[in-house]
């Protein structure tokens, strides 16, 4: 089998369809600012309006591979304001802010839990399963149209193992752990040289340097297991994890040795 053109990967990873989708006004706000993103390269993740500041329009985007830079943000900001301005799909004053998805970000299209597959994750459904509508557990592979969680706080004999239908999912986000920021700070760091080599501040790759597939952006993780034996204590997420991930945020975490 022969690798996928990038170019090809990316125009296939921005036409792809969000499984979760805003009602109201965030609806009327994404039909304005989806064809902008994916001209400028980009594609929306979530749409969230609050009445921080009077009103407040977050708009959530990011590159096809998963990385978004303060530049990318002030891109899409100059791009997208005069096209909101007069197409007004508020209809009152607003501050528009454009962010990129955070560390813990939302789960919102196939793609995103195929390149999360064996991180911690938070996922609440429309449609109970089993009765319940909110899940936390490590994420699994995709069978169809369900994604498995190997779930927290399964009984003794009880099978962890919970098949959740995608379309029926409102809300998806990752949890939290030493290990998610860690890999999202190498992924920052190679972004960071990827746009200076665009804007010709660094040296180029060496013509045999592999571009990374976005939808392998993460190591691959052992698939998760049905069998009944003693499960691995799951991350822990505390205020340590969340303070953490502020300071690398801000640039004041240095990588990790050995990354």
């Amino acid at each position: 089998m022969t690798d996928q053109n990038p170019e090809t990967v990316d125009t296939e990873l921005l036409s792809e369809p969000r499984l979760v989708i805003e009602p109201g006004a965030a609806a009327r706000v994404s039909a304005v600012a989806t064809p902008v993103l994916e001209n400028l390269g980009y594609r929306l993740v979530r749409i969230k309006i609050s009445g921080e500041l009077g009103c407040t329009v977050q708009i959530m985007a990011e590159r096809p591979d998963g990385t978004m830079l303060v530049e990318d943000c002030e891109a899409i900001s100059h791009a997208l304001s005069p096209v909101m301005d007069v197409a007004d799909p508020i209809q009152r004053a607003y501050r528009l802010e454009i962010s990129s998805p955070g560390i813990d970000r939302p789960l919102v299209r196939r793609s995103d839990f195929e390149r999360y597959h064996g991180y911690l994750v938070k996922i609440e459904m429309a449609v109970a399963v089993g009765g319940r509508k909110r899940f936390r557990g490590l994420l699994g592979a995709i069978e169809g149209d369900v994604v498995l969680i190997d779930r927290e706080g399964a009984r003794d004999g009880e099978d962890p193992i919970t098949r959740l239908p995608l379309e029926d999912i409102s809300n998806a986000s990752l949890v939290l752990t030493d290990e998610l920021i860690a890999e999202s700070m190498r992924r920052g760091k190679h972004a960071e040289i990827d746009l200076k080599r665009e804007l010709g501040l660094a040296p180029p790759a060496a013509p045999h340097a592999k571009r990374s597939d976005p939808k392998k952006s993460f190591a691959p993780k052992p698939k998760l297991k049905v069998a009944k034996a003693a499960k691995k204590p799951l991350p822990k997420n505390t205020k340590e994890h969340r303070l953490a991930a502020d300071r690398a945020r801000r640039g004041e975490i240095d990588p990790i040795e050995g990354e």
